[in-house]
């Protein structure tokens, strides 16, 4: 069954109003083939498109799905200003925009009613363990689905066509932060901890192969989880083999207490962690520890983006707080979906999809195109140290 543009019977008459497709049925393309119209309008008036968005909005990395939300939402708002015409038809975009509380399981059900509710695409989820299970329910569906921040490399790996993203991967971010660690830190003794979390683990094990690949030693390899508080005794346990390095695969929630107590146990190794990290929070959460901290974006920083400052002063005009991580990354990814739409000439979301491979968009972080499996085509990894508790640019290692 495919929905049609809506139009008004009689303006006269009391405004007729379309249900959208229901459940899929037996032999049909499934719910994602329905045009994302979510109601019928007079034929004066545009016709609704919603575009998913789905990221922890409560938990201890809220912020970080808000800032994610947030720049999907300033796109959406901006191309709606500007006006969108499909195929000779006025269009309003709406985000719908869903929390997933960084939970698989929660993430799951959300998937599903994004499908439900017809979306045309989804952009999300911020984390790996959240968007790897919600892919297989978006992919049934033939809906696109545009992380901003997923780096687990399995995400693309499924053989789905519908999985994309805008950020480099894991097998890029892992080995940029074991070739710091190992050359210009010339580390030779190194402890690994992750948070047992899809993306941590996935961020650990990736630098922990390049570090033994260079011949310098893993000397401690331990695990917590995403909520934890308290690392004394794993932190204990690692400073009895006095290593060079510590690599903490996790978020900033966990990040920045890690980072604290291992000051606090006298501990002088580096302390590097990924793009999970890499906040201006975890300045908060660690304190004056902070200054002990590498960590790493799996893209480029705002403020080497072409476009970073013009984007930068919008997204603060409108939402009056500082841009955390991938916001950027959101709003790009909300003009590549309606780029395709465009090229596809349809709302349609298989015909959307259909479009996705020949992506070809300059945004503001920078050319995006994907190859074969939805993965950058291009991408950059930037390492930061922290001043003053902001992040600072350290480096950019071009992929």
């Amino acid at each position: 069954m495919r929905v049609k543009f809506a139009y008004a019977v009689s303006i006269a008459a009391a405004v007729a109003m379309l249900t959208a497709c229901g459940k899929k049925q037996d032999g049909e393309a499934g719910a994602g083939a329905s045009a994302a119209v979510t109601a019928a309008a007079p034929a004066s008036e545009a016709t609704v498109v919603k575009i998913g968005h789905a990221a922890p909005l409560t938990g201890g990395i809220a912020h970080l799905g808000k800032d994610n939300e947030n720049g999907a939402r300033l796109a959406v708002e901006e191309i709606n200003t500007q006006g969108l015409t499909i195929d000779g038809h006025k269009i309003q975009l709406e985000l719908d925009a869903q929390d997933d509380a960084a939970d698989p399981k929660t993430g799951t059900a959300v998937a599903q009613k994004l499908v439900d509710d017809h979306v045309v695409a989804v952009v999300g989820h911020l984390n790996s363990g959240v968007s790897i299970p919600a892919s297989k329910i978006y992919s049934d569906a033939s809906i696109v689905q545009i992380s901003p921040s997923s780096t687990n490399p399995a995400y693309t790996q499924q053989g789905f066509k519908t999985t994309y993203r805008v950020v480099a991967t894991d097998a890029q971010q892992g080995p940029a932060l074991a070739d710091y660690a190992t050359k210009a830190l010339g580390a030779k003794r190194i402890a690994v901890v992750d948070d047992a979390t899809a993306y941590g683990k996935g961020l650990a094990d990736e630098f922990a192969k390049t570090v033994q690949a260079s011949g310098a030693k893993i000397v401690a390899r331990e695990a917590t989880n995403d909520r934890a508080t308290d690392f004394r005794a794993i932190l204990t346990k690692i400073k009895s083999v006095q290593p060079d390095v510590i690599m903490f695969g996790g978020m900033d929630a966990t990040g920045g207490p890690f980072t604290k107590q291992a000051a606090a146990l006298g501990i002088r190794a580096k302390i590097l962690g990924g793009d999970g990290v890499c906040t201006d929070k975890v300045g908060e959460l660690a304190g004056s520890a902070v200054q002990n901290l590498v960590c790493s974006e799996a893209g480029l920083a705002l403020s080497k983006m072409d476009k970073g400052a013009d984007f930068e002063k919008k997204y603060v005009d409108r939402f009056h707080t500082p841009v955390q991580i991938y916001a950027p990354f959101t709003y790009d990814a909300v003009y590549v979906i309606v780029d395709a739409m465009k090229r596809a000439n349809s709302i349609e979301a298989p015909k959307v999809l259909a479009a996705m491979p020949s992506t070809d968009y300059n945004g503001v972080i920078g050319h995006i195109a994907f190859d074969d499996k939805g993965d950058l085509k291009e991408g950059a990894i930037t390492l930061y140290d922290f001043k003053d508790g902001k992040k600072a640019v350290l480096d950019v290692v071009k992929m």
